[in-house]
């Protein structure tokens, strides 16, 4: 066979092995896997490299209004770019639907952002207003058209939708074989929170970090999994940030609940001091749920290794350190009315691999996992996420020894910080491919706006997930009573 590129001389890394071997490309695709591979129209060295599939982000806000109005920096041109650097191939940003804005206006109008994308992408959409046309009409056809998960709020005024409406967008879901992710923190606790902080007038940046309480992220990821046992519908946790919330998932996913779930780079790398700083300088730590404790560290890396996350997210949420972002409602604000959220789509891997990897918390096998291929069987991305024949050549070759400090100019997005600013990484993404193509080599560039393509997504798949039957919808105990 004529390859028009072979990968020679490096360690493969899949999530099921690693080994020495070559990797054959033809048409986009991975065409052989072997030992050795002779040929190829070119041929790239990956002698002392690591060779693993090209991450997934599947967690991240690009080209975004939030509820409040606040539109994130970077837009699907500099996003993309960004995770390109930081070692991804394609990603599932987010597509938001505002009250009283159907389901295919949303669509169309990400549609015209995301064509500007050097990667691959698909969307996650957003549901904040489902009425029955948008349940009944507009969501189907959206998962036909391969749009196969989206994102609803136990939190937030604008967006949450109250027990009974997430029982009915979940009863959905299950039906077309989607998947509901699910923002989980209980509304009342944190509104609570917010009134007796500023009754005492406690409102700068740091009092964010206990205004939401982890006790409030428990409960509502308890909540949301009883409803989605309750009509037997798949479940992901986005961004864990708790001991016991990712206790409650681990417990579940062990009695076979149809669940997922993610935890992101900032609870494991900062904590709730880095709100406590010099004047405003906090709110470049703000974010949702908030950053915790380093026993809460501590906990999240140990579910990390014993499998209880299918993936680490950045929820990258770019909003920049002044009026256009963090600081759209003014300087001198009090933290409910700064924009939540921060940057991390190009640090989630190189920061994954070297607190992970290099530091034996997790195997070089179980960051593959991770980074790329479960969001690839969770999301539906049926032709990403593994090195093996027939797959998309979308490829990351790392130098598994280089030292790199993090600055905000090398994220290479629309940002003006970053949070993990100073941060000394080991490994880094010196070769990112997305079919076939070579988009990012050696810190330059090679990929044009415009390249990447939409992501048709299969349903999830569910397999080694047998569920849950509520004895009150299970006929043969409910006197027949069909009610699914």
């Amino acid at each position: 066979m004529q390859f028009d590129t072979v990968i020679h001389g490096g360690t493969i890394a899949t999530a099921d092995y690693t080994a020495k071997g070559d990797i054959g490309i033809k048409d986009g695709r991975i065409a052989a896997v072997a030992e050795k591979l002779e040929g190829g129209a070119r041929r790239i060295d990956a002698g002392g490299r690591i060779v693993v599939p090209g991450g997934i982000e599947a967690h991240a806000h690009i080209a975004q209004e939030s509820s409040s109005g606040v539109m994130t920096a970077d837009d699907y041109l500099s996003g993309s770019i960004s995770a390109a650097y930081g070692g991804n191939s394609s990603f599932i940003p987010f597509a938001a639907q505002q009250r009283g804005q159907s389901v295919d206006d949303v669509i169309a109008t990400y549609d015209a952002r995301a064509a500007r994308s050097v990667i691959d992408y698909s969307y996650h959409l957003i549901i904040s207003d489902p009425k029955p046309e948008v349940l009944e009409d507009q969501l189907p056809r959206a998962f036909a058209r391969g749009i196969t998960s989206f994102k609803v709020f136990m939190t937030y005024d604008l967006m949450n939708l109250g027990d009974g409406g997430m029982l009915d967008i979940l009863t959905v879901a299950r039906e077309h074989g989607a998947i509901t992710m699910v923002h989980a923190e209980n509304n009342d606790m944190v509104k609570w929170m917010n009134r007796k902080l500023a009754a005492k007038g406690l409102t700068a940046p740091k009092y964010h970090a206990i205004s939401r309480p982890e006790l409030a992220e428990q409960e509502a990821i308890n909540r949301a999994i009883q409803l989605a046992k309750l009509v037997d519908a798949p479940l992901f946790i986005v961004h864990v940030s708790t001991e016991g919330g990712a206790e409650i998932v681990r417990r579940e996913k062990f009695n076979g609940a149809k669940l997922f779930a993610e935890t992101c780079p900032q609870y494991l790398a900062l904590t709730r001091a880095d709100l406590d700083r010099p004047g405003m300088e906090g709110a470049k730590y703000i974010c949702s749920p908030p950053l915790r404790d380093s026993r809460t560290q501590d906990a999240l890396w140990h579910h990390i290794a014993q499998g209880t996350f299918e993936s680490v997210s950045s929820d990258h949420a770019p909003y920049r350190f002044d009026e256009t972002g963090k600081f759209l409602n003014g300087s001198d604000i009090p933290y409910p009315k700064i924009a939540n959220g921060m940057p991390g789509i190009a640090a989630r891997l190189p920061y994954l691999f070297s607190e992970g990897v290099v530091k034996g918390r997790i195997t070089l096998e179980q960051f593959v996992a991770l980074s790329s291929t479960n969001a690839a069987k969770t999301f539906g991305c049926e032709t990403k996420g593994r090195i093996a024949p027939g797959m998309d050549a979308d490829i990351a070759i790392w130098n598994p020894e280089a030292r790199v400090t993090v600055t905000a100019a090398d994220q290479h997005d629309n940002m003006d910080y970053t949070p993990f600013e100073g941060m000394e990484i080991t490994g880094k993404p010196e070769i990112v491919m997305n079919r076939g193509a070579v988009i990012v080599e050696h810190g330059e560039l090679k990929a044009k706006e415009g390249q990447g393509r939409f992501v048709a997504r299969q349903p999830v798949d569910l397999r080694g997930k047998p569920g849950f039957t509520a004895k009150e919808l299970d006929p043969s105990q409910n006197f027949g009573a069909e009610l699914r």
